[in-house]
């Protein structure tokens, strides 16, 4: 009966070894499985932090690159407007060039003018001076010739006063100095 009993015991303790046994490797497997499970989250989470990281540094470089943008159109705007500054300076600048040039030309022109004007004048004085000469020229002439027409009358009416004023005639016409 023992034998039969021991025997009926040893299978039974054997399939209680095997639940066991199967507990255990369910076990295992769940741990595995949970195991697994762990290292795929923390493989997604690593894998969200470097995307995100990507993200992070993909709007950093569009940051930075927008803000290059700006400045380079903040460079381009200052080489416009001072090439534009430098395009006005120089366009005043012309005109004021032409303007001095003008006045030159003008005053080159004033001065010929005027040059001709001194000269006008100069042989209007020299004329008037000539004129003035012949004058002074003529009146003396003259008024010898008209003291020789009285003579020749007076002579004429009065032979012997005619010596005596033809004598004092001959004289020159000179002021006498007075002392």
């Amino acid at each position: 009966m023992a034998t039969k009993k021991a025997a009926k015991k040893k299978p039974a303790a054997k399939k209680a070894v095997k639940k066991v046994a199967k507990k255990a490797a369910a076990k295992k497997a769940v741990k595995k499985v949970a195991k697994k499970a762990a290292a795929k989250k923390t493989v997604k989470k690593a894998a969200k932090k470097a995307t995100a990281r990507k993200a992070v540094k993909k709007t950093a470089k569009k940051a930075v690159r927008k803000v290059a943008k700006k400045a380079a159109a903040k460079k381009t705007a200052k080489k416009a407007v001072k090439k534009t500054a430098k395009k006005a300076v120089r366009k005043t600048a012309k005109k004021a060039a032409a303007k001095k040039t003008a006045k030159k030309a003008v005053r080159k022109v004033a001065k010929k003018a005027a040059a001709k004007k001194t000269a006008k004048k100069a042989t209007r004085k020299v004329a008037k001076k000539a004129t003035a000469k012949k004058a002074t020229a003529r009146k003396p002439a003259a008024k010898k010739a008209s003291a020789k027409k009285a003579v020749k009358k007076v002579a004429k009416r009065k032979p012997a006063v005619r010596k005596k004023k033809a004598a004092a005639v001959a004289l020159p016409a000179t002021p006498a100095p007075l002392i």
